[in-house]
């Protein structure tokens, strides 16, 4: 029988062979972040693993956001579950494939494993 790590191991090696899609995220980015904060902008903070189905949904999805007009402000700062543990404490994830919304210095909103495009336009939409 194999192991549940085994299985993520292999489950990341596949992944990784696969072309990812262009993401609007930047690694997070603590100056950038406060920065982002200070002066009012929307923020979507995205805990992704590479080796999740869900996040890999979900980038498409927030890289149309993103280019869309009314959200041209929209920073979007990517946190890494597998190496990024204290973050990911920092924010109160627990999950790949969270997404965490601030609407300057205040949480607005959170998702955890949302993959319908219309369900994270209306979470981004209360950054706004």
């Amino acid at each position: 029988m194999i192991s549940r790590r085994a299985l993520f191991l292999l489950m990341g090696f596949f992944a990784s062979s696969i072309p990812s899609t262009a993401s609007a995220a930047e690694p997070f980015d603590e100056a950038g972040f406060a920065a982002a904060q200070a002066a009012g902008r929307p923020i979507i903070v995205e805990v992704t693993a590479p080796w999740c189905p869900i996040c890999k949904t979900q980038r498409p999805i927030l890289k149309a956001l993103s280019e869309q007009t009314r959200f041209k402000n929209l920073a979007i700062y990517e946190i890494d579950f597998d190496t990024q543990k204290a973050l990911m404490r920092r924010f109160g994830a627990r999950m790949q494939s969270t997404l965490i919304v601030f609407k300057g210095g205040e949480e607005v909103g959170r998702s955890v494993g949302e993959t319908q495009g219309e369900w994270i336009e209306s979470l981004v939409e209360k950054a706004l």
